[in-house]
């Protein structure tokens, strides 16, 4: 079976055709970072307006280089939720007005459960292939959470921010450190020539609470560090970035085991944007390493939002899930 997906749920317009859920065709991904730059984050009607401009173009570019065209293609997958309400509205309905046109069934997915998924599209041999059920840590600009995953559609919320996602930490410090749009890979980088002990940021202690994630405090510690600085050198910015990075990526780490721990799971998958960070990747595979936990990671192609990991779960809903409604909202009741 060979799935159309569509993705549009925040600022990349991306199209992929995937068989049988886990043979990916073609994957292509249009980024908007150049447009929202000037603003040092995304502008949600500039956002919109670019997926129109796009989405037809790069739908055709999805099909041509998976070397097929709509009459071969078995069903349509389009995320459906959460995201920047206009971006949504346009992936959905040139997805439904497709699908109409074509007679296709069209399927809505849960743009948090694709990024679950998106590790299955990976080649690897069949004894390291990755089987249910895991802990799934999504961490992303818009999402910080943790999930029990008993198979596609059978996702439980363990834990999730109390406040800010990291991804929107990182694009924050960024900002404060003048360092440009994206903030995560920029600081991913900058990191690499600093000290990460050279600052002690706060890590949030939620006593109240079982698991879970906080970093406005974080993002709060950093602001008052530049302000008494002033002027900062770039060994100052980079000392900054690295010890902000420790400061997130090891509660992500800490909560990850306490729930690998209650859940009773030996397999761990950490997904979303954040996830392509390279110390947060060496510093679970260090520790999961150590205790024997499986730990799997999506190439960084698949971190980022892409249509592949939509297509890849929309494989299992067409054929038992209702066929999206033309008239339904795209802002539905997810499903996590």
């Amino acid at each position: 079976m060979k799935v159309l997906g569509i993705e549009t749920s925040c600022d990349e317009t991306s199209a992929a055709v995937v068989e049988d859920g886990t043979r990916l065709l073609s994957n292509i991904v249009a980024s908007q970072d150049a447009l929202h730059a000037p603003y040092g984050g995304i502008v949600p009607e500039l956002a919109s307006r670019r997926h129109i401009e796009t989405i037809h173009t790069i739908v055709n570019q999805a099909l041509n280089e998976a070397h097929v065209d709509l009459s071969q293609i078995d069903g349509i997958a389009v995320t459906q939720g959460p995201g920047l309400i206009g971006s949504l509205i346009v992936g959905l309905s040139y997805a439904k007005a497709l699908a109409y046109k074509h007679s296709l069934p069209c399927v809505g997915v849960n743009h948090l459960e694709a990024h679950l998924h998106a590790v299955f599209l990976e080649e690897a041999a069949p004894q390291h292939k990755l089987q249910f059920p895991f802990v799934g840590l999504l961490v992303s600009g818009g999402h910080t959470a943790l999930y029990e995953v008993q198979g596609v559609g059978k996702t439980k919320l363990l834990a999730t921010t109390q406040d800010d996602a990291a991804g929107e930490a990182f694009d924050k410090v960024a900002k404060l450190l003048g360092l440009g749009y994206p903030g995560g890979r920029q600081i991913d980088e900058l990191s690499k020539k600093g000290n990460p002990n050279a600052f002690s940021f706060p890590i949030a202690n939620l006593k109240h609470k079982e698991m879970g994630f906080s970093f406005s405090g974080l993002k709060t510690a950093v602001l008052n560090l530049t302000k008494q600085f002033g002027e900062l050198s770039e060994e100052t910015k980079a000392d900054i970035a690295a010890s902000f990075q420790e400061a997130v990526a090891k509660p992500l780490l800490t909560e990850s085991l306490k729930a690998l721990e209650k859940t009773k799971f030996n397999k761990l998958v950490v997904s979303g944007g954040v996830a392509a960070n390279s110390r947060i990747r060496s510093l679970f595979l260090e520790e999961c390493q150590k205790r024997e936990i499986q730990i799997y990671f999506p190439s960084l192609s698949l971190c980022t939002d892409n249509a592949a990991m939509v297509a890849a779960v929309g494989y299992h809903l067409i054929g038992v899930t209702p066929q999206l409604n033309l008239s339904m909202s795209p802002f539905a009741s997810s499903r996590l």
